[in-house]
């Protein structure tokens, strides 16, 4: 191929590679991300109307629920849709009472903050992980002191997840008393929770669930494995790893009870019992003189007699026409003990979540067979190790058995008062073929890699073979020769130029294609010599 050619195709080459490069950046689809989700048609419609004036290209996912964007315009054009006031939102919260207009009625501002609360609520719903939109709806009674029994508020909550995405029993519970903490005099139990398709994820009125809890299933899940687990750490030491499979069934009690008891004793001693109350009441004084007694007559009608005083000796007491004392002193005490009666108050709750009874069943391997020894060489070697295996199976006993069966009974905490049940068998395993391995080309995972590599080698591989048949070539033939290129470069002009037509009748060489010929032996033979002639030509020197 001469120079002309290369350079031409060196040529087709390059324009090649630059419209494979130029299509490439034209075909190659932006990298978009979602600039706003879950809008209501009103925003969206603005949003959309905004990037058209900003000349900002947009697309809509499957259903139209978010709106996308180039990722490298993303926070750009949030900031200024933000400074128009863009998206709205279709939840309004507490501000809507900024904006009270001077004569609004009590049924307005009433009717506002129960808005504002229910959009409020709204978003502290919408802020959980797995909840996509919500909607709360409050029922708030208007208070009278009029009326003897108050309505109690209630309310009631939409929920629409993420695809794929489900909420527990703790999660339902903590939306519940999320909504009920927040509104004054609301029980938890006047909160209802539905989702998108209608079913409702709360609990009834009486704390009762009607469906199936799945957090009961996961627990009683958890205790049954836990219990193979145990089965199997204390089993597999013995009889070897793989020769022991267990399955344990536990049937749980999730039902709470509750029960309350008191009792009495009231007759008890009066130094054991306890004295609740005592009242003394004492009273002293002077109590009046007897009104008179006796025969009426002229006796005891007389007047007292005068009073004299004795040589010796006290006073006689003044008497009166009675003959008796004046007056008299007088004291009065009374005693009053209250004790406590005996009472014994018990308040009892079931704890949820207790076993009920439980069954175990454990299969055993029989005949155990031991870990063969290295293998011997020769025939001889292959009967002893034919021996060893044989001599290593052996079957299990039934006091081995026994022993193995105690063993589990205690690792599972056995109870005959409850009703468990622990079987323990020792039958021969059935070896399934292990299937043939599949070729390393014939795998999922290899041919899955392939098919996402196949195009980057692909062209990888048309741009290595541009490279080595096209441009190197070219850039091969433009090198400078060192020894004898002004030769090779005169004998490339001759070839260039266009040959004479040969003899027609007479196909011997000429004298000059012989010289030419001879010329070119002794380039090959001795360059060195050739290139220093040329040299002394061009510089004009006399040879």
């Amino acid at each position: 191929m001469d120079r002309g050619a290369r350079l031409r195709w060196g040529a087709i080459a390059v324009l090649l590679v630059v419209a494979l490069g130029a299509a490439a950046m034209f075909y190659r689809q932006p990298d978009y991300k979602v600039l706003f989700s879950n809008l209501s048609d009103k925003d969206g419609g603005a949003i959309v109307a905004q990037l058209s004036q900003m000349n900002v290209p947009y697309r809509y996912t499957e259903g139209g629920g978010a709106i996308l964007i180039p990722s490298d315009r993303v926070h750009d054009v949030r900031l200024k849709l933000a400074t128009q006031g863009l998206p709205k939102g279709s939840v309004t919260g507490f501000e809507l009472m900024e904006n009270s207009k001077f004569g609004i009625t009590q049924f307005q501002e009433r009717l506002n903050f129960q808005r504002g609360l229910e959009g409020e609520l709204t978003r502290s719903i919408q802020a959980l992980a797995a909840v996509q939109s919500a909607r709360v709806h409050l029922a708030l009674p208007n208070q009278n002191g009029f009326f003897r029994e108050q309505q109690k508020p209630s309310a009631s909550v939409l929920l629409s997840l993420y695809p794929g995405r489900v909420l527990d029993r703790t999660q339902i519970a903590g939306i519940v008393h999320l909504v009920a903490s927040s509104v004054p005099e609301m029980a938890p139990t006047a909160v209802s929770i539905l989702d998108d398709s209608g079913k409702l994820l709360s609990q009834s009125p009486d704390g009762n669930a009607n469906a199936v809890d799945m957090q009961q299933l996961n627990y009683t899940q958890q205790i049954e494995q836990q219990y193979v687990r145990r089965i199997l750490e204390i089993l597999e030491p013995v009889v070897g790893k793989n020769n022991v499979k267990a399955q344990v069934s536990a049937e749980m009690d999730f039902s709470q009870t509750e029960s309350t008891s008191e009792q009495h004793r009231p007759n008890q001693s009066s130094d054991a019992g306890v004295v609740r109350s005592q009242q003394v009441v004492e009273s002293t004084g002077e109590q009046k003189p007897p009104q008179p007694t006796g025969i009426p007559g002229a006796t005891s009608n007389q007047p007292p007699q005068n009073a004299s005083a004795p040589v010796n000796g006290a006073n006689p007491a003044p008497q009166a026409a009675d003959g008796q004392n004046a007056a008299r002193s007088a004291s009065k005490r009374e005693s009053i003990t209250n004790y406590e009666v005996d009472k014994t108050v018990r308040h009892t709750r079931g704890s949820t979540g207790s076993i009920k009874r439980l069954t175990a069943a454990v299969v055993i391997n029989a005949p155990l067979v031991a870990a063969p020894a290295p293998a011997a060489a020769g025939a001889a070697g292959a009967a002893t190790d034919a021996a060893t295996v044989a001599a290593a199976a052996r079957g299990l006993t039934a006091a081995q058995q026994a022993q193995l069966l105690t063993l589990v009974r205690e690792t599972v905490g056995y109870s005959a008062e409850r009703g468990d049940s622990v079987n323990l068998v020792s039958t021969p395993f059935v070896q399934d073929e292990v299937p043939a391995d599949v070729p390393l080309w014939r795998q999922p995972e290899v041919l899955d890699m392939a098919r996402s590599l196949g195009v980057p080698i692909g062209l990888a591989l048309f741009g290595a073979i541009l490279l080595l048949g096209l441009v190197r070539p070219m850039l091969k033939g433009r090198k400078t020769v060192a020894v004898g290129g002004q030769l090779n470069a005169i004998e490339g002009e001759q070839l260039d130029r266009p040959a004479l037509a040969a003899p027609a009748v007479d196909l011997s060489p000429t004298q000059e294609q012989v010289r030419l010929e001879q010329a070119r032996q002794l380039a090959k033979q001795n360059p060195i010599a050739v290139a220093n002639i040329v040299k002394t030509w061009i510089n004009g020197e006399a040879t």
